[in-house]
């Protein structure tokens, strides 16, 4: 058996403002060339399907195209969970219905115990559930209150729920799971991993590879980077098929391709070609600005995300305008001074450890590039204060 894994589809996300709907169905065309040529047995979406869970006209009809075209144009069976960014309500609808054309989807926590069966292998679809869903469902299982209780952390649930399944396997048969969750190695720290929002995996807790040692294999999503595999052979994640911010610019996108044989499970990955690449730039103004420099660059080609280091921007105006002219779309423009901390660099920094003067203070000198002036800084204190003496 052999299946395309892939995750994090996201459609309808943007960057910075700049649709990516575009970038998303050349992708798309690509993913299915990878499928025909390899002749796969199917397909595996391991959730974020959508970026939203209420998402635009646009994003539904640009997914029903991809879907209709896998599955009934092409008849790719496809299986695919519902992410953290899904709504799972909506997307169960019609879910019976979709199985009987071979598109398995699971959304929701009660469907993930029966697997789907194929002569040589079961396939577990676990959708992304939090521990109050597991809560619920166990408690209308019937099980005691006080176990019920005893789920408070997702780790805790994950327990109970590959146990109930490991409970359908069958001796003969490979043993494949789909879900979306942060999954590390034991002991390791999952501030090293990037999700799509921050460097803490999106804030959400995560798992331990040995939670899922009783599977052969475990197709992730929710991590947009394979890099952050938590077990390169048995345990891994796609990516996603598009860049979607900074931090995976310079990263290499793409699918994995996944043979399941009655002796071992293995793995090939197959790279995607953006149509139009994200290109992350640092450099101080007069490099960025130094045609022996820009013209190496894949100007009005791109999108460009440009830190410049060493600024001073009191001495320049319109700067995003001259930068665009010259390298064309910048989807995000950043600075960094070595000599003093930047905004930028302060909102690194919690934003409980600030003081409001401080937090007005970071934002006008985004804005301009410089701190309040002694007599603006005064004038926000008042306001402050005034505001303190209103509540107290």
């Amino acid at each position: 058996m052999k299946l395309l894994h892939t995750a994090d589809w996201h459609i309808g996300r943007t960057l910075n403002g700049f649709s990516l709907l575009d970038e998303q169905q050349a992708i798309f065309q690509q993913i299915l060339q990878i499928a025909e040529t390899e002749q796969v047995d199917g397909i595996v979406i391991a959730g974020d399907i959508y970026d939203r869970g209420v998402p635009s006209t646009s994003a539904v009809t640009a997914l029903n195209q991809m879907l209709t075209s896998l599955n009934l144009e092409h008849h790719f069976p496809i299986y695919a969970v519902s992410g953290n960014h899904d709504s799972a309500e909506r997307l169960n609808y019609g879910r019976d219905w979709l199985a009987t054309q071979g598109f398995h989807l699971n959304t929701r926590l009660a469907d993930a115990f029966q697997p789907i069966e194929t002569p040589t292998t079961q396939i577990f679809l676990l959708p992304f559930f939090d521990p109050m869903d597991a809560r619920a469902y166990y408690a209308k299982q019937g099980v005691d209150e006080e176990t019920v209780k005893a789920i408070h952390s997702i780790s805790d649930a994950m327990v109970r729920v590959v146990a109930d399944m490991q409970a359908h396997f069958d001796p003969d048969k490979r043993h494949l799971l789909v879900t979306h969750f942060a999954v590390t190695p034991s002991g390791a720290n999952p501030e090293e991993l990037t999700s799509e929002t921050t460097s803490k995996v999106g804030g959400l807790a995560t798992l331990s590879t040995q939670q899922f040692n009783c599977f052969d294999y475990v197709m992730l999503g929710h991590i947009h980077t394979r890099n952050a595999s938590p077990d390169r052979e048995r345990m891994r994640y796609a990516g996603s098929p598009v860049k979607f911010n900074v931090k995976e610019a310079n990263e290499q996108k793409g699918v994995d391709i996944v043979t399941i044989t009655a002796d071992q499970v293995t793995h090939t990955f197959k790279p995607l070609q953006p149509q139009t690449d994200l290109v992350a730039l640092k450099a101080p103004w007069e490099q960025l600005t130094d045609p022996d420099f820009y013209d190496q660059q894949p100007r009005k080609q791109a999108w460009f995300a440009i830190t410049i280091q060493d600024f001073d921007r009191s001495q320049h105006l319109n700067v995003r305008a001259q930068l665009q002219k010259i390298y064309g779309t910048v989807v995000e423009l950043d600075y960094e001074d070595h000599h003093r901390p930047t905004a930028t660099s302060r909102a690194r920094r919690q934003i409980a450890t600030l003081s409001p003067d401080e937090i007005v203070n970071a934002f006008f000198e985004t804005v301009t590039g410089k701190d309040l002036s002694a007599e603006q800084a005064q004038l926000v204190d008042q306001i402050f204060t005034k505001l303190s003496k209103e509540h107290a």
